[in-house]
C-alpha cells in the first residue's frame, strides 16, 4: 500500500498524454498515464488526504495490534480475533463456515489458521452432524484461559492507540463511517465476490 513519490503527477490533474502504465497504488494517477487519461476521475487533493490518512492509520493501527499480542501471547490479530469470536458464540462453537464469515477471511485462511490454533491446543474441530461436510471449530478450556490473561492488555492497547485520541462525537462518527463502508462492500446479492465464499 505504498504511495507514489510526491513528484508524481496527482490524481486531481490531467497528465500529459504518454505510453500506459499501471496506477502505482489506489485512486492515484500513473505516472505515465494512458492517452485516455482524462477520462478517469481521479482523486481530488482533498479526497487524496482523506484516502492516505485512512491508508496510514490502518497500516500502522494493525501492525501496532499484531506486534502487542505477539508479545503477549504469540499470535497475530486475525487468531485473537477468532478466539474471540468463538467465546462469544454459544457453546463456545461455531460452523467454519460462519466463523470465516463473522472474520471476513477466506475458507483456506480460515482453515490454516485453526490449525495452528488446533496445534497450540486452543481450538479444536468436530464434525457436524447434521452435514457430513461440515465442521464446528470450538474454543477449549486453554484457548478461554489465553484469553482471559490476553484480553486485558488488547482492550489497552485499542483504547490507547484509538479511542483516547477521539472525542465521544469523532467516536460515533467514526464507527457510522466504517458500518457505511463495510456495508456497501457486502451486498445481500448472489454471487457476490465476498472472502468467505471463496
Amino acid at each position: 500500500m505504498n504511495t507514489a513519490p510526491v513528484s508524481a503527477p496527482g490524481p486531481a490533474q490531467a497528465p500529459a498524454a504518454q505510453p500506459s502504465a499501471a496506477p502505482v497504488s489506489p485512486g492515484q494517477a500513473p505516472a505515465t498515464p494512458s492517452p485516455a487519461a482524462d477520462a478517469h476521475r481521479w482523486l481530488t487533493p482533498d479526497e487524496q488526504r482523506v484516502w492516505r490518512a485512512y491508508l496510514h492509520a490502518t497500516t500502522l493501527l494493525e501492525d501496532h495490534l499484531d506486534r502487542q499480542l505477539q508479545r503477549d501471547a504469540g499470535m497475530p490479530h486475525v487468531y485473537y480475533a477468532l478466539l474471540v469470536q468463538l467465546a462469544e458464540a454459544p457453546r463456545r462453537r461455531l460452523r467454519m463456515t460462519e466463523l470465516a464469515m463473522n472474520a471476513k477471511i477466506t475458507r483456506s485462511r480460515l482453515s490454516h489458521a485453526v490449525a495452528r490454533l488446533e496445534k497450540n491446543g486452543w481450538v479444536r474441530r468436530e464434525d457436524c452432524p447434521s452435514d457430513k461436510r461440515g465442521q464446528f471449530a470450538v474454543l477449549t478450556e486453554d484457548g478461554q484461559e489465553v484469553l482471559r490473561r490476553t484480553a486485558p492488555g488488547h482492550v489497552a492497547a485499542v483504547r490507547q492507540a484509538l479511542f483516547e485520541r477521539l472525542s465521544p462525537e469523532q467516536q460515533q462518527s467514526l464507527g457510522e463511517i466504517m458500518q457505511i463502508v463495510a456495508e456497501g462492500l457486502q451486498p445481500d446479492e448472489a454471487g457476490a465476490d465476498l472472502p468467505w465464499l471463496r
